[in-house]
């Protein structure tokens, strides 16, 4: 069954919002089956929405439609997709019911215009919407299926999950099953040439992406069921961990803090962050995970050397002698917040993230990162960004290289949380171990 995405909004075409639900419709169709031949945006206009509507109506089965289910004058979809197919608009009392209950539960006069959007194609399937007012609706006519959901993406995306989906499953004779492995330390280029072989395959079938420093490798495979889909996932799954070894840091998950936090709590340890240049960016991506407070005390923002010098216990001498974009200041910026904090790992980077700043001895994209448990420090010396000469410049790649060093930061805290080897990676990244208790 062949599927269409159109998204109706003027805010789109214009750039002021990102089309998401494309992306996210796109992906969950496919996973269903549904083969989607054409996407494409519309602003909001009665006569060049209606061609749009009739057009894909004309070229596919079914059409499915974000945007324009609201309350005011430019909300047009609902109207436009009945005339299109010849249907009139009814008054749905349980939607109406909804929308009452919404606004007196938050305390609001509902104004008259908001009762448009109980409005719905006689005899389509109500998709009540639980996160917001405008609810979806499924018509079935003349051999078409058309879906209407509404333009927000948190409203959208769990009313096409849990009301429009089941609904759907009716037209799959097949189904779509993945599994992604994150893969860090390993290159998309270097991934790619360790696999060639395994990339060769019909069903399932192995794909790279590249991500913002790692590597995203998505295992598919289509069958009648999705146990069995994922049975013929397995053994690829299972080849592809043997030969990237510990490079591959998880199944299934979205990240690594993600993974950081689990294997802290797993084994109820805590961690702590001293950072320079990434200015809490690791303590943001840390606590944007659920359950990071069991995990998480303390974390120093010292870009001031007397910051490092008077909470992280960074010595003067050292600030003096090797400046603080050095492996000995991230050495005991990572000692020193462990100290304060009493946590069992303590995290230090400091560097330089441009786009100024940066010298012939220290570019722009120099970082250091250091990760100690109170027994043994792992110092890296990393070179990050596209850096286009050795005079550091790097424009326009301060937050690149800012989060680069963060995820440098997570890899070596899993990897010392796991007992694994702390690899150089394909990078050339250099590497040194300090053993803490020769160097207090």
């Amino acid at each position: 069954m062949t599927a269409e995405i159109l998204a109706v909004g003027t805010e789109l075409l214009l750039g002021d919002i990102v089309n998401t639900n494309a992306q996210y419709l796109a992906s969950e169709l496919a996973l269903m089956g549904f083969g989607v031949l054409h996407q494409s945006v519309v602003g909001d206009n009665p006569g060049r929405l209606s061609d749009a509507i009739t057009q894909a109506l004309s070229r596919t089965d079914m059409l499915i439609t974000t945007g324009g289910l609201g309350p005011t004058g430019d909300d047009i979809t609902r109207e436009t997709v009945a005339s299109a197919m010849g249907l009139e608009l009814v008054l749905d009392k349980d939607s109406l019911h909804d929308i009452e209950e919404f606004f007196q539960k938050i305390g609001h006069v509902m104004t008259e215009n908001n009762k448009k959007q109980a409005m719905l194609p006689r005899s389509c399937t109500v998709l009540k919407n639980d996160w917001g007012t405008a609810p979806g609706c499924i018509i079935e006519h003349n051999g078409k299926t058309v879906v209407m959901l509404p333009g927000p993406p948190r409203e959208m995306k769990p009313l096409f999950e849990q009301r429009a989906k089941p609904f759907l499953q009716k037209y799959c004779d097949s189904v779509i099953e993945s599994v992604n492995l994150r893969v860090y330390g390993v290159g998309e280029s270097t991934a790619e040439s360790m696999l060639t072989d395994l990339m060769q395959g019909e069903n399932p079938t192995l794909a790279p992406y590249a991500k913002d420093g790692e590597v995203l490798l998505r295992v598919t495979a289509r069958a009648k069921t999705s146990e069995e889909a994922l049975l013929m996932c397995r053994p690829l799954v299972d080849e592809v961990k043997k030969r990237l070894g510990d490079s591959v840091y998880g199944e299934n998950v979205n990240s690594l803090e993600q993974v950081v936090v689990a294997k802290l709590a797993q084994k109820k340890l805590k961690v702590s962050f001293a950072e320079s240049c990434t200015g809490g960016l690791l303590a943001k991506r840390l606590t944007d995970i659920s359950g990071s407070s069991e995990v998480f005390d303390c974390g120093v923002i010292s870009y001031a050397n007397e910051i490092k010098h008077r909470l992280l216990g960074v010595k003067d001498e050292t600030l003096s002698k090797y400046g603080a974009v050095s492996p000995q200041t991230a050495f005991e910026m990572a000692q020193g917040i462990r100290n304060l904090s009493g946590a069992d790992i303590g995290a230090g980077v400091t560097g330089i993230a441009g786009p100024g700043g940066g010298t012939e001895q220290k570019p722009v994209g120099l970082v250091y990162v250091a990760v100690s448990d109170g027994k043994t420090c792992y110092v890296k010396r990393l070179m990050l960004g596209h850096i286009k000469s050795s005079g550091g410049s790097a424009d326009g790649e301060r937050e690149f290289v800012r989060y680069l060093a963060a995820s440098n930061v997570f890899d070596m805290v899993r990897r010392l949380i796991d007992g694994l080897p702390q690899t150089d990676n394909d990078s050339g990244n250099a590497l040194t171990v300090i053993n803490v208790s020769e160097n207090k």
